[in-house]
């Protein structure tokens, strides 16, 4: 039943179930055949397994619901099937939404729909399922950022989606990605231009910065937007190095790696001096 629901049979499902065939059998994955005639998209099938009591709320080894399934392959209809139909607690067991499924599969439509029924564009994965990302991404934003979906990302900015929910900021995933437009929107919405990923910066050499050493564009961009570039010429060191050398009477070469100056210096300080007196 699970392979007629998969390709959307919906006859074929039809007559498995009038000669007794389990309509919530699962697979060795889990995968439930409402969650195949989910990924197929058939509002028959679907509709004709939940008049036969299928499950919504089972969920399969990945704690994946069919809702999961219908917003992250786009289906429309058959997520407005599911969504009514799916509890909280389901979904709360499974440590995502839907509204996560959707914008990692790139369906606006799906996304506007799970937006109107109410459904938080502020909502976090659960631990268990964000370690499975080396980035630990927690929002849809950051899923809709990553994929460089504009439209998308808009959409969920204008539901009132925060951009510094994630370890890693959404602006800094776009600007590491090279993605002005997002980056643009990211920055009308208020997003923290000075921000860092705190994860692994214990300096006060901006984060964004280093993202785009090599991208003027970018630089310009975010320098003309506020960013406080001053940071990059501050050192937050003691001086005991150089105290140390005054005791010692060995002397450095000028020559040496020790007293030049190191070249991704020369480059920021080229790039700032140009984004400064350059007009976008």
């Amino acid at each position: 039943m699970g392979i007629a629901a998969e390709y959307g049979q919906a006859e074929a499902v039809d007559i498995l179930i009038h000669y007794g065939g389990d309509v919530n059998a699962q697979a060795p994955n889990g995968d439930s055949v409402l969650y195949d005639a989910a990924g197929s998209g058939n509002p028959d099938c679907i509709e004709l397994l939940l008049q036969h009591g299928a499950d919504p709320n089972i969920a399969n080894l990945s704690l994946q619901l069919p809702i999961h399934c219908a917003a992250y392959k786009g289906h429309y209809l058959a997520l407005r099937m599911l969504i009514p139909v799916t509890t909280r607690r389901a979904l709360r067991l499974s440590g995502q939404t839907p509204i996560h499924a959707a914008a990692d599969g790139g369906n606006v439509r799906c996304m506007e729909l799970l937006v109107d029924r109410g459904f938080d564009v502020n909502a976090l994965l659960d631990t268990h399922v964000s370690e499975k990302y080396g980035d630990m991404r927690k929002t849809a934003l950051y899923f809709a950022v990553s994929n460089g979906d504009v439209t998308g990302a808009q959409l969920l900015l204008n539901a009132g989606a925060k951009s510094d929910l994630d370890p890693l900021h959404c602006l800094l995933v776009a600007v590491r990605g090279g993605r002005y437009e997002i980056v643009k929107i990211l920055l009308a919405s208020q997003a923290d231009v000075n921000c860092y990923f705190t994860e692994v910066n214990d300096t006060v050499f901006p984060t964004a910065l280093q993202y785009c050493l090599r991208d003027e564009m970018m630089m310009r961009l975010l320098l003309n937007s506020g960013y406080d570039a001053e940071k990059c010429f501050c050192c937050p060191h003691d001086s005991t190095w150089g105290r140390s050398s005054e005791q010692t009477s060995e002397k450095v070469p000028v020559s040496s790696p020790i007293m030049s100056v190191p070249k991704s210096s020369k480059l920021l300080t080229y790039a700032h001096s140009r984004c400064l007196f350059s007009n976008v």
